[in-house]
């Protein structure tokens, strides 16, 4: 007599695997930044695939360790937004869209200032980003207080002051 695999079982140990490795990425991730002190303390590194230059920073070590500064943190919000099961989790797209233009304005090393101009890139992303959490808020409020769409569409339609407004919010 052969056993078959319980389904739940396997989907138990598939989500324990996966969980293992996440947790095991982002606990490596110190290591991962720290991982700047292995480059060269100099102006050029040569390697056999390439030869990098450092030009705004001076040393391979301060652009890498840049570089690092930015990637760790976009990684991990990569991560928590790839397995966040919250109803909120597009609100993480915007400090994914910041630190992902601000690696890029470090790896540009023609960027003087790679902190200061990209929140008026990350504008669009929030005007997008922002209205549509807060309508699958309001939904989700609505169905879990029970009203129906169409109280729900009046209520957005109705006429409001600015102090009104502020007080539906919270």
């Amino acid at each position: 007599m052969s056993k078959h695999p319980n389904k739940s079982t396997k989907r138990t140990s598939s989500y324990l695997v996966t969980g293992s490795i996440i947790a095991l990425i982002i606990a490596a991730s110190p290591y991962i930044f720290y991982s700047y002190e292995s480059f060269p303390k100099e102006k050029t590194w040569e390697t056999f695939l390439f030869t990098y230059h450092a030009n705004w920073y001076n040393l391979v070590y301060v652009s890498v360790w840049t570089m690092m500064g930015k990637f760790v943190p976009l990684f991990l919000l990569i991560i928590w937004f790839i397995t966040c099961k919250h109803w909120w989790y597009h609100v993480i797209l915007i400090p994914i869209g910041m630190f992902a233009f601000q690696l890029f304005s470090v790896i540009n090393d023609d960027v003087g200032f790679t902190d200061e101009v990209e929140i008026w890139w990350l504008f669009p992303i929030m005007l997008v980003i922002i209205p549509l959490v807060y309508l699958i808020r309001a939904k989700l409020s609505n169905r879990l207080l029970g009203k129906d769409l169409k109280s729900f569409e009046e209520d957005l339609g109705a006429r409001r002051n600015l102090w009104q407004q502020i007080k539906d919010l919270f």
